[in-house]
């Protein structure tokens, strides 16, 4: 099916998730997601992510979100002082990769 939905969200200093109201409107079940502009920490398992848990990507990683279970439960923090930029795209189904 591919990815149909797209936003650009800020991450800073206080964790947080996806906010693509669309995603749990069209139930969304894969996500990529790009890191744009500082390093953040995530977590998928419903952990809140801090400045010390979590999973690091850096500027230029790519993040494969594959339930709609991560979906939901994705949550990202800075873990500097300047906020990141992500990029998400969200689908149905498997995720097509070109």
């Amino acid at each position: 099916m591919g990815l149909t939905t797209h936003e650009s969200l800020t991450v800073t200093g206080t964790a947080g998730g996806l906010t693509l109201a669309t995603v749990r409107a069209a139930g969304e079940d894969h996500a990529v997601i790009t890191v744009e502009t500082a390093t953040i920490r995530f977590a998928v398992d419903g952990t809140t992510a801090t400045a010390t848990v979590g999973h690091v990507a850096s500027p230029g990683d790519v993040i494969t979100l594959d339930s709609s279970a991560e979906l939901t439960n994705f949550s990202a923090i800075r873990t500097t002082g300047t906020s990141a930029t992500l990029k998400v795209s969200a689908g149905i189904g498997r995720i097509n990769r070109g």
